[in-house]
């Protein structure tokens, strides 16, 4: 078949719309082809509705708990209906303004609405509308996203049991929602209809929360989730279910009238018939190589069907990277080393880089310091003073890695990222002037902890003596102790 265009992306979600759009404007002849409303995960199912709902969840805990700021708390009166209305407004002004297909067309991106399957490498058959339509490309991107797993259960038939497509359509607010697994959505949820005013458990095989953080921090998080009333059951799994009521493994009864299971991903496959266009796969996704190029050459892959970094922010990374391999034919590879995690918990949980475990395992000689949101000025007058800033650093302050727990630790850590990807070390930070009273002030002062460190007894007493200063050591000593 004659190659009509020169890219057709297959999914209209993050990396979809990234990678058309810009492929556009580099002057390809561009299709995008997407089944559903353009957006994706993100916009309707994802980031935008979970973030709105924890905003709301946010209101109504500091209207709970206004006494912490010298304030009559108050009990919020309200209907769940109204905060979900407020949540579909938010996702309908987000499509229309960045993700429906106008917003496309005005680069020439051709929106197609149907479902693709490979016939031959270079030729994919689109159905919708009741109708069959062949499209012929040089090159495809392949960003068909992911979708929530299912837990097997016997009994499931019997019990409501949501996921993160789901659970936005609820109108009433749950008594008791039983949350399976501790990772972001699970525990970002958990929180959030806690605060709204539902009774959570949350159920979970992993000894604890959030295994892809760091184990120093997840414990503080997990007993301050525990202190908003959460009940964590883990360790445990659930077996069975029942008209009302879930049992785990132990044998205990959880009465329960919505269950929310968010118990990973899968990769959407089934319907591309990868096999036509002899692109491999595993039990993660489309198998791609750090220049999301797929075992067919003309072919690259992005975002969550790759199976690498379930995150909105590195679907449009490898979208970059895919379309200028393909379009440009520049040798541009995937940033794996600077990847930024965040959790959305009230407080926030966020790293970027290796953690200690890893560091331990290479053999690789490191330093940590700590500075608490106790001291942090900006935490304590918003009495926001639960977290702790945590930076690994190697030798002359080279930055390996840093995890956040507090408030705005998702906004904080995009300085440390930064500054990882461009070699600058915690000397530089320590140097720049960072605003008054402000949270990102805490990196700052993080790094002021690798300057203290690098001050020895040694130094000051050879300074006192070059300059004839009468003081002691006690200064340097107090430091050291910190």
């Amino acid at each position: 078949m004659k190659h009509e265009y020169d890219l057709v992306v297959l999914g209209g979600g993050s990396a979809g719309l990234v990678a058309a759009g810009m492929a556009a404007v580099l002057g390809a002849r561009t299709a995008l082809v997407e089944a559903r409303k353009l957006g994706g995960d993100c916009t309707w199912h994802g980031c935008v509705p979970s973030k709105s709902l924890l905003k709301a969840a946010k209101v109504a805990h500091e209207m709970r708990t206004a006494d912490r700021y010298g304030l009559k708390p108050a009990s919020p009166n309200h209907d769940l209906s109204h905060v979900m209305r407020r949540i579909h407004g938010i996702q309908h002004h987000i499509y229309q303004d960045a993700d429906a297909p106008p917003n496309l067309e005005k680069y020439g991106v051709e929106v197609i609405a149907g479902r693709a399957r490979f016939l031959d490498p270079h030729t994919v058959e689109i159905e919708g509308g009741g109708s069959l339509r062949k499209l012929g490309s040089r090159r495809f991107v392949i960003a068909t996203g992911s979708s929530p797993r299912e837990p097997h259960l016997a009994g499931a038939e019997k019990v409501r049991i949501l996921n993160n497509e789901t659970i936005f359509g609820l109108d009433r607010l749950p008594r008791h929602l039983v949350v399976l697994g501790a990772g972001p959505i699970g525990i970002e949820m958990a929180q959030a209809f806690r605060r709204l005013g539902s009774r959570v458990t949350v159920v979970s095989r992993s000894a604890g929360i959030l295994d892809r953080d760091d184990p120093e921090l997840t414990p503080l998080l997990l007993n301050h989730l525990r202190g908003e009333g959460i009940r964590f059951l883990l360790g445990a799994g659930v077996d069975r279910a029942e008209d009302g009521a879930v049992y785990t493994n132990s044998g205990e009864r959880l009465e329960a009238d919505a269950i929310l299971a968010a118990i990973g991903r899968r990769p959407n496959l089934d319907s591309l018939n990868l096999a036509a266009a002899r692109v491999e796969t595993n039990q993660k996704g489309i198998v791609v190589d750090r220049r999301c190029r797929t075992s067919a050459k003309h072919i690259y892959a992005c975002g969550d069907v790759a199976g690498r970094y379930l995150f909105t922010h590195m679907a449009e990374h490898m979208a970059k990277v895919a379309v200028t391999n393909a379009i440009l034919h520049v040798p541009v590879r995937l940033d794996e080393d600077h990847v930024t995690w965040c959790t959305f918990t009230d407080p926030e949980l966020a790293h970027v880089g290796r953690q200690e475990k890893e560091l331990k395992q290479a053999g690789v000689r490191y330093s940590a310091y700590r500075f608490p949101y106790a001291q942090l000025d900006r935490a304590v007058t918003e009495s926001e003073s639960t977290g702790l800033i945590k930076v690994l650093a190697g030798r002359r302050g080279r930055i390996l890695g840093v995890s956040i727990l507090g408030a705005s630790a998702g906004e904080m850590i995009g300085e440390w990222a930064v500054a990882m990807k461009n070699g600058i070390s915690l000397d530089k930070i320590s140097a720049t002037i960072h605003p008054y009273p402000t949270y990102v002030l805490g990196n700052r002062r993080a790094a002021d902890l690798y300057m203290m460190a690098k001050l020895k007894p040694f130094m000051v007493r050879w300074l006192r003596l070059l300059t004839g200063m009468r003081g002691d050591l006690r200064g340097v000593l107090s430091l050291r102790q910190a």
